[in-house]
């Protein structure tokens, strides 16, 4: 990571938080827990990597990101909301989160679905308070919102993924890569797409720079979680923030295990290569998404 992202993601965290513990209610607020929970979960260790991308992406379309921090503060409630569900005994049922307790180990399990439904909930409250003054922006980023956080995008992955453990040793190699990639595609890659196309479409985008900004936002969504299985099979839990060597132990499919370590790092540097060509007519405006690109590949943390 340069010195230059390091300071400029740096300052989209910040700026991210700030719009965060505005637009939500106060820690000390009842009913119950339920914000304590909220906050708890809300500002741990964090790198706001799709509220960063949907920042950069309204910039690298021509528009000023300022516009797009209420979009980008949505977004991160959607993704914390399924953290704290994800956690879940009967989710993927862990108990360390950013390198502290989940949600549910902290609280109880009662609070931490409350405190997910709340963020989910929200989250496009937040959206139609913020750009009121635009019906058709609102109508635009709640469908992409609602499309990239749903059935067809992160809770349908992981649908997905809670039906395929233990239910693809039939499969052949070619059939469990596609198998892989779809639940990826749409447990990770939806709301990190969802996060590039909101960004877009907050600062006018073209239909060419939209279409752009997909094939990037696909492609380093792929290679997030690409990447992530690296990290789940090569760094410790106390590093990872979360218990690491999970998935494997869970029977689930990933790309270390289907490609092997040498061959997973190729299938994420191939994704970033894709998303920097798409994004290359976009100038210098489009920097710092290619910045994010490379740390969301070479990431060890």
């Amino acid at each position: 990571m340069t010195a230059t992202f390091k300071s400029r993601l740096k300052e989209a965290q910040e700026s991210v938080e700030a719009c965060l513990k505005r637009v939500l209610p106060a820690e000390s607020e009842g009913p119950g827990e339920l914000h304590q929970a909220i906050h708890y979960s809300m500002f741990g260790r964090a790198k706001r990597v799709r509220p960063a991308l949907c920042l950069w992406s309204c910039e690298a379309a021509g528009g000023d990101p300022e516009r797009a921090l209420e979009m980008a503060a949505a977004l991160e409630m959607i993704h914390v909301y399924s953290l704290i569900h994800d956690d879940l005994p009967a989710m993927d049922d862990d108990d360390m989160r950013r390198g502290r307790p989940s949600c549910h180990k902290r609280f109880n399990q009662s609070t931490a679905i409350l405190a997910g439904d709340a963020l989910l909930t929200e989250a496009f409250a937040v959206l139609a308070e913020a750009y009121s003054e635009d019906g058709l922006l609102v109508r635009d980023l709640v469908r992409m919102l609602a499309k990239a956080a749903g059935a067809s995008g992160m809770v349908g992955g992981q649908a997905l993924d809670m039906a395929a453990m233990g239910a693809h040793d039939a499969l052949s190699a070619e059939e469990k890569l596609k198998a892989l990639e779809r639940v990826h595609a749409w447990k990770t890659g939806a709301l990190l797409l969802g996060s590039a196309l909101c960004g877009g479409r907050l600062a006018g985008a073209s239909a060419d720079v939209m279409g752009r900004l997909e094939t990037y936002g696909r492609c380093v969504g792929l290679a997030f979680q690409v990447t992530d299985d690296i990290l789940d099979c090569t760094v410790s839990s106390a590093e990872l923030g979360k218990t690491s060597g999970k998935d494997e132990a869970q029977g689930k499919l990933t790309y270390p295990g289907l490609l092997g370590l040498a061959g997973a790092r190729e299938k994420a540097d191939t994704l970033l290569s894709m998303a920097l060509e798409a994004i290359a007519p976009l100038g210098s405006e489009a920097d710092a998404l290619r910045d994010l690109g490379r740390f969301i590949v070479d990431r060890s943390l």
